[in-house]
């Protein structure tokens, strides 16, 4: 296998791009070699600039539900574009959206949809301490949630750096409010509480980690 075409886009993408990703996940430096670049996908694979071919187990890091190119994504897809791209207003679309979710997950009273994980944790964070009157967060170690300054804490970033301690650039007074305990250790996670629980405002958890096992989700939900 080749990728001589991908190897000359990365050189080129270093250019003009931090690292020539736009994700560090992307630039695939924890599993050695360069990133492929990808020109089309359909259904379970990919293809790259090169030509290769490879079965798609990331599927857009979740989203992609359906595979690549699904006719009935594809023709809805063209339906929407059909009106028009952005609005920057309500659309119906929008509610039917937030219904089908609530219906598949019941104890989901409210849906706000945004644009991004970092959105998201973001929102949810604010909820949590705003609900609780509370500050203290508590995260594992390794476990990523965006680019929330508070939660890039013990978080590294991508598989490049997965468990790595430290992450520069988050102030020391945003750290504060972080309690990072080490991943899939019950006694870490009853101990912060013994002596937090009342600063405490939410516990955070990637939901697909490699090795989280039932432990963890068990202990925090209790």
């Amino acid at each position: 296998m080749t990728r001589t075409r991908s190897a000359a886009l990365l050189a080129r993408a270093e250019k003009v791009i931090p690292g020539g990703v736009n994700s560090p996940v992307r630039a695939f430096r924890g599993v050695g070699g360069g990133p492929p670049f990808v020109v089309r996908g359909e259904g379970a694979r990919i293809y790259d600039a090169d030509g290769n071919e490879y079965i798609d187990y990331v599927g857009s890091w979740g989203p992609l539900l359906f595979g690549h190119r699904y006719p009935p994504v594809i023709e809805a897809l063209r339906e929407v574009l059909e009106t028009g791209t952005s609005f920057g207003a309500p659309t119906e679309r929008e509610i039917e959206l937030a219904e089908e979710i609530r219906e598949a997950v019941p104890s989901m009273e409210m849906v706000r949809l945004v644009n991004s994980g970092t959105e998201a944790t973001m929102s949810a964070l604010r909820l949590a301490r705003g609900y609780t009157g509370r500050s203290l967060v508590v995260k594992f170690e390794g476990c990523y949630h965006g680019h929330v300054d508070s939660l890039l804490v013990k978080a590294g970033s991508g598989m490049a750096t997965l468990g790595i301690a430290d992450t520069a650039g988050v102030p020391p007074e945003f750290a504060a409010t972080t309690i990072s305990l080490p991943f899939n250790s019950v006694s870490a996670l009853e101990a912060a509480f013994a002596g937090y629980g009342d600063a405490i405002a939410a516990v955070i958890v990637e939901p697909v980690v490699g090795n989280m096992g039932r432990e963890m989700v068990v202990a925090a939900n209790s």
